[in-house]
């Protein structure tokens, strides 16, 4: 990964509380994918790429001997350690494009909205080398330009206050956001494996307070890049979107939740035997 957005203390902390976790209808895609894979052996080791703070990692942990969280960021891998999770993994610093595994050791890379980040072609050289045969790809992601908002009969007007945000920090957004909206149409293409499908539409609704939904956008690498370069109108759009969110709700507390409804995609891809 050539990109280091996510590397400062206080945004690795604001993306562990904030980030949404991939739900469990992602997690058993891509369980049911490998079953069929593995001809019954026991599921070894698996590889969470761009890991951040472990919210996939520990998703997924529960069903292999061991996981190792990779990413390049220190920060985010301290805010990781410091969760509860289980015995079997362990975060260490590395880069997808440089995997330090051995060749065909590797049950299962995983990547979530993390993978635009990669540069293609050697991040795919380095799974076709670490990945058994038969070894399984799962990159995931949400499509942001679908999540909607609902409160009462306010969902519409919930939903353009979040999207005007989008626009406000689009002059600070990279262009490898563009390809995670894309759903890695792209690397799709360039997997060289001929098993890999992709599924693109897969609903989730859940509840999220008016807090969360604004530490989610703080964490976006656009709201970073631009409160280091304005910092005052950064911490004013936090304000004003809350103030807007709350009175549209007609709500006083930043704990009130709204129903947020994403669409996540899954790229699943084997491994010739």
């Amino acid at each position: 990964m050539s990109y280091r957005l996510f590397e400062g203390k206080e945004h690795a902390s604001i993306y562990q509380k904030y980030r949404f976790v991939p739900p469990e209808e992602v997690k058993d895609l891509i369980l049911q994918y490998l079953d069929k894979k593995r001809d019954g052996r026991p599921l070894g080791l698996a590889v969470d790429l761009g890991c951040g703070t472990g919210q996939i990692s520990r998703l997924l942990a529960p069903h292999f001997q061991d996981l190792v969280g990779l990413d390049i960021s220190e920060g985010q891998l301290e805010e990781a350690r410091a969760v509860q999770g289980y015995p079997n993994i362990t975060y260490r610093l590395g880069a997808a494009e440089e995997l330090p595994f051995a060749d065909s050791s590797v049950d299962l890379l995983t990547a979530a909205s993390a993978a635009h980040w990669f540069q293609p072609q050697r991040f795919l050289a380095e799974a076709q080398r670490v990945l058994r045969p038969r070894g399984c790809m799962a990159l995931l992601g949400f499509d942001d330009n679908h999540l909607r908002l609902q409160s009462r009969d306010c969902g519409d007007r919930l939903t353009r206050i979040y999207r005007e945000v989008r626009e406000v920090l689009l002059p600070y957004t990279s262009g490898q956001v563009s390809v995670a909206n894309n759903k890695l149409q792209e690397l799709f293409g360039a997997i060289p494996f001929p098993d890999k499908h992709r599924v693109d539409s897969i609903q989730v609704r859940c509840g999220v307070s008016v807090r969360a939904l604004l530490g989610f956008i703080e964490s976006w690498s656009m709201f970073q890049t631009y409160s280091r370069t304005q910092p005052a109108a950064a911490q004013l759009l936090l304000h004003n979107t809350r103030t807007r969110f709350l009175e549209e709700i007609g709500a006083e507390s930043a704990d009130t939740e709204m129903e947020i409804h994403m669409e996540y995609f899954c790229i699943l891809a084997s491994k010739p035997q």
